[in-house]
């Protein structure tokens, strides 16, 4: 017999069971705003490594909620557990072992092959839907316990929707997590960022002048969740991924108001349309990065009916400055993903996104090196690799230096990087919609670096004997990378930078940050990471004392400064309000009694 561990978690209340079986979910029974003051408990909790929340009686809702499932690695490690990494893992493996084939290899790997028939889909009957327990219903999105996070967001938003869309053409399927800005019972945003599946199936039926049909879901199994993050390539279907996450088949029903299957195990099920070439204003809300995503138009998810399990739960998460739960879900998707890479790009040995950057400004990669600039022919290939191409700053070596602790990676880099030639600056580029540091909305630079061989450089190990005009202090991140702290910030002086770079105190490092507060920039690595690679955009902050044009490449003699000042256009960072601060306060004893 199996052990309740090795079970498949079917559906969310398993989940749930599974939590409070082991302590790691709290009950609260305080009547708890969803604007503001839950999101405040949440945060304070996570911060804390503390369990999932379970309000019970969220005010202005029938239907409790349930917060932070994942906000901690154990909660991860738990909804997902080590068979699909297991998996995923020995069916790379197979694929060399198996070309060609033989009957040895066959049947060696026969186990992955009984392993596979458990994964897909399977049709069911309503009486084996919990979903449509009750619906078809009128819609009720005032009724449900949706969050609004941050003050300045300009509404509430589902931030745990499972958007279920089909290609027009192809019939395709994709599952995605675009956050949902509810304007009315009827009516919500569709957050399509670029490069997203759901995007390119409303793409496909706006030229074809046509409506698309959307199921948004909430609630249902954790693997459903993580499929829904997860950076497939396209057209690989997520179903499949959250069917070999749980180790069964995923159970789906048709009913008569669409034409998409409704995932039988969801607690909700909000059926619609998404209507051609119709847009309305959507955000701001205060997003992963830690900041807040502006107001932009969007298109319109119109929802049509709902349908509901029996007393069903409503799943929403927080998010902001990293570490929140999407770090720990992304954490885990690199890993189980991870011995793909090799596969899909045959000279990456490793890859690594950094949650703490918000995944998409930082990523590293160790790389096969046989000819002289094949480094630079993989990191294309990166950067041309689904979301991988919104990276930002890509890092290239071939040693086999860990990416973490990321001081001393850093460390390795600048005793091998020669600026002249091993940093690469492309402009006029998309860059992720969350990131505002670019000259507009989806438009910015790359930047991607090389560390190849053994090291070239020497690194400064000490403090500067003198500070340039214009800095407060200074103080080494790892031996070469020193950190500035400007006097003033980048709007009362936009040139600091590129004053600071030619003063001969700094010549003997190789790289000099600018920031407003050392003090935050040097409180951890997370930090470090945070404060660096969300505030600027290569082709506008970088400095040299030095920059020669060589056959079209500037050749830049270090040090190199990075300008990571706030600008006066990036958006503002997120910060509760000292209201909502002080009623969390004053119920911090009942909420937790």
């Amino acid at each position: 017999m199996p052990s309740p561990d090795d079970l498949p978690i079917a559906n969310l209340r398993d989940f749930l069971k599974k939590l409070s079986d082991k302590g790691l979910l709290r009950e609260i029974n305080e009547p708890l705003d969803p604007n503001l003051e839950i999101p405040e408990v949440h945060r304070r909790v996570i911060d804390q490594g503390g369990p999932a929340l379970f309000f019970k009686n969220p005010k202005g809702s029938n239907f409790p909620l349930v917060t932070n499932l994942f906000g901690t690695l154990e909660r991860v490690e738990m909804a997902f557990g080590n068979k699909p990494k297991e998996f995923v893992k020995q069916a790379v493996q197979m694929l060399d072992t198996l070309m060609p084939p033989t009957l040895g290899g066959l049947w060696g790997a026969r186990h992955l092959g009984m392993q596979a028939l458990k994964i897909g889909m399977k049709n069911v009957s309503h009486s084996n839907a919990p979903v449509t327990h009750s619906g078809p219903q009128a819609p009720f999105f005032s009724k449900l316990p949706i969050t609004t996070s941050w003050p300045e967001d300009g509404g509430p938003f589902i931030t745990l929707p499972l958007v279920y869309t089909e290609d027009p053409v192809t019939r395709h399927h994709n599952l995605g997590m675009y956050r949902i800005h509810v304007y009315d019972d009827q009516t919500t945003g569709m957050h399509w960022q670029i490069h997203k599946g759901g995007g390119f199936h409303h793409h496909e039926a706006e030229k074809r002048n046509e409506s698309l049909p959307v199921v948004v879901f909430n609630g249902g199994p954790p693997a459903l969740m993580l499929s829904a993050i997860a950076p497939l390539p396209e057209d690989v279907p997520e179903l499949l991924l959250a069917s070999l996450l749980m180790g069964k088949k995923i159970n789906r029903t048709k009913v008569n108001d669409t034409s998409l299957p409704l995932i039988a195990e969801a607690e909700f099920a909000f059926i619609g349309e998404v209507k051609p070439h119709e847009r309305r204003p959507e955000g701001p809300f205060g997003d992963h990065y830690g900041y807040y995503s502006l107001q932009h138009d969007y298109p319109v998810f119109h929802a049509k009916s709902f349908y509901h399990r029996e007393n069903p739960i409503f799943t929403a998460t927080v998010v902001g400055e990293p570490r929140q739960e999407d770090f720990y879900i992304g954490d885990y998707l690199q890993d189980l993903l991870s011995p793909l890479f090799p596969k899909v790009m045959p000279a990456v040995k490793e890859l690594t996104t950094y949650g703490e950057t918000g995944f998409h400004c930082l990523a590293a990669a160790r790389v096969k090196v046989r000819y002289p600039k094949e480094a630079i022919a993989t990191g294309m290939r990166i950067l041309g690799e689904g979301q991988l191409s919104l990276t930002k700053v890509l890092m290239l070596n071939e040693g086999d230096i860990p990416f973490r602790p990321f001081d001393k990676y850093l460390e390795h880099f600048l005793a091998r990087v020669d600026f002249k030639t091993d940093l690469h600056v492309f402009s006029c580029t998309s860059q992720d919609t969350l990131d505002y540091t670019g000259p507009k909305v989806n438009e910015g630079s790359k930047m991607m670096m090389l560390a190849m061989g053994e090291p070239k450089y020497d690194l400064e190990i000490r403090d500067p004997q003198a500070l340039p005009e214009g800095i407060n202090k200074a103080g080494l991140y790892c031996p070469g990378c020193l950190v500035l702290e400007a006097a003033a910030n980048y709007e009362q002086a936009p040139k600091l930078g590129d004053e600071a770079i030619l003063n001969q105190h700094l010549s003997d490092y190789r790289l000099v940050v600018l920031v407003d507060s050392l003090d935050e920039a040097l409180s951890s690595e997370m930090s470090f990471l945070w404060v660096l690679f969300t505030r600027f955009e290569p082709a506008a902050d970088i400095k040299s004392k030095s920059i020669t044009l060589k056959r079209f490449h500037p050749e830049m003699e270090a040090p190199i400064l990075i300008d990571a000042r706030m600008k006066p256009w990036y958006p503002g960072k997120l910060i509760a309000t000292p209201e909502t601060i002080q009623n969390v306060d004053q119920k911090w004893s009942r909420i937790f009694s």
